[in-house]
């Protein structure tokens, strides 16, 4: 009990600590949209670059990704390994268009942005803004719901609270969040919280690794579990290793069809700052799945009855618990509460953007009617976590990939200002999706190639065959 006390001491000492940084941040708001949902344009680079990861990793690393690890052994590596070169690949050739494109025809969000009409009347793309806001509504808000869980499996293997009051507590603390100052908020907590997720996984990595005996001890416990998890490259690939690998990085390219992620690049306070945010987003990646995956494995080791009796996604707060003192346990479940929290208020205000500002035009210019939409977003979220019962690592995935395949290929069109006529990019939409659930769902085929691939190609597919005459000329700009 005295443990618990302390535990519980300590994390709400770390969320009272991002609350007054969010509180903070609302000393630099202004009471317009634009500042509500973009911070006016002017974040810091190494605020959007260290956001941006916290935002993309969240509780699918602490929680889905470590689990995913614990179950497949040293093999899992590629997915977090292709998913950030496949995201630096969008930094490099995406971002810097967008941040430009954007302010130049004054775009507030993601579906504002895609809906754009180049070449005719600005409201001639209405209806690819209306569909691709009802997609992210429905698809980032699943997203968001998977966070709540991942903070509510937290809140359950250290204190024993059921699901949905974890749930519960997570909605709230976005909501405070949220309101305290928007996206600007959003930005310098996940700052913060992208800074203590890197200490708090190399914490627990290294103290698990030492209880392990070391990496000699480490790898020959693995192999006497089972050989397989020493494995470097996944066994029983149907497609072989390549496919694989290269389905992950597009994966990991397919940050541009995330309208939370998006939504940093348009942000930040120059065009010219965006190489160093994606310099530090990448640095700053690649310092944190490294652990992450050295977590799942000890775990494996030190946990073995998570495979059978317990959730394997629950490895990081059960070898907190196992191995670390109190305030230690502490800083590890303020570090999972932080992974999801900074993931979910972003999403909750890229949808609440999607409804004030892209579905219901009255209230585009209402910083009181955002706000409202704000709650509105985050009750839907709040539902589909508390009546959802899939795992972390499944939820991110399909929404992430439902959102890439769907978004993705317009966004990527539109960067380059390649004009799309209306009835092309609806299709170029719908087909993404419908191509990435049968792929994932009908075909059963995501363990051979990542459901992104097919999905982003269906779209582009479908560009193309409307407009093939633009092919050779598309890299011309």
């Amino acid at each position: 009990m005295e443990k618990q006390i302390l535990v519980g001491i300590t994390f709400i000492a770390f969320l009272l600590l991002f609350i007054a940084v969010g509180i903070y941040s609302s000393t630099q708001k202004q009471n317009t949209t634009t500042d509500y949902l973009l911070a006016s344009r002017n974040v810091n680079p190494w605020l959007t670059g260290l956001s941006a990861m916290a935002t993309n990793y969240s509780g699918f690393l602490f929680i889905g990704g470590i689990g995913f690890t614990y179950k497949v052994g040293l093999a899992s590596i590629w997915v977090p390994l292709a998913w950030t070169i496949g995201n630096f690949i969008a930094w490099c050739f995406i971002f810097k268009k967008l941040r430009s494109v954007s302010q130049q025809i004054d775009s507030d969000t993601v579906s504002s942005f895609l809906g754009q009409e180049n070449l005719g009347p600005k409201n001639q793309g209405r209806l690819i803004t209306i569909i691709s806001a009802l997609i992210t509504i429905a698809f980032l808000g699943t997203y968001a719901s998977a966070q709540l869980v991942a903070a509510s499996k937290g809140l359950n293997a250290i204190f024993g609270w059921n699901y949905q009051l974890g749930i519960i507590i997570g909605a709230v603390i976005v909501v405070a969040y949220c309101f305290s100052g928007g996206i600007r908020a959003s930005i310098w907590t996940d700052s913060l919280q992208g800074i203590l997720m890197i200490v708090s996984l190399w914490v627990l990595f290294i103290v698990s690794l030492i209880a392990c005996g070391g990496f000699g001890e480490l790898w020959a416990k693995l192999n006497a579990i089972d050989p397989t998890l020493t494995n470097w490259i996944p066994t029983n690939l149907p497609w072989g290793f390549f496919p694989y690998f290269l389905g992950w990085l597009v994966a990991g390219f397919g940050v541009v069809g995330q309208p939370h992620v998006l939504v940093r690049a348009m942000a930040i306070d120059s065009v010219d700052n965006i190489a160093l945010a994606r310099n530090i987003n990448f640095v700053c990646s690649l310092i944190n799945f490294v652990p992450a995956v050295g977590i799942g494995l000890t775990a494996r080791v030190l946990l073995p009855n998570l495979m059978t009796s317990a959730d394997p996604e629950l490895a990081l707060p059960n070898l907190s618990i196992e191995l670390l003192p109190a305030i230690l346990v502490g800083l590890m479940l303020a570090g999972i509460f932080a992974a999801a929290i900074s993931t979910a208020d972003s999403q909750v205000l890229s949808c609440s953007a999607a409804l004030s500002q892209d579905l219901v035009p009255s209230a585009a210019n209402s910083y009181r009617k955002a706000k409202i939409a704000t709650l509105v977003v985050i009750a839907i979220v709040l539902a589909i976590a508390l009546i959802t019962n899939n795992s972390v690592f499944a939820l991110v995935i399909f929404s992430w990939s439902v959102l890439a395949c769907a978004l993705g290929p317009l966004l990527v069109l539109r960067v380059w200002q390649k004009p799309v006529s209306v009835p092309v990019g609806i299709t170029m939409m719908i087909t993404g999706i419908v191509v990435a659930i049968i792929w994932n769902i009908g075909l059963n085929l995501s363990s051979a190639i990542n459901e992104v691939l097919p999905g982003m190609a269906a779209g582009f597919i479908v560009y193309g065959i409307a407009n093939f005459q633009v092919w050779p000329n598309f890299f011309s700009q």
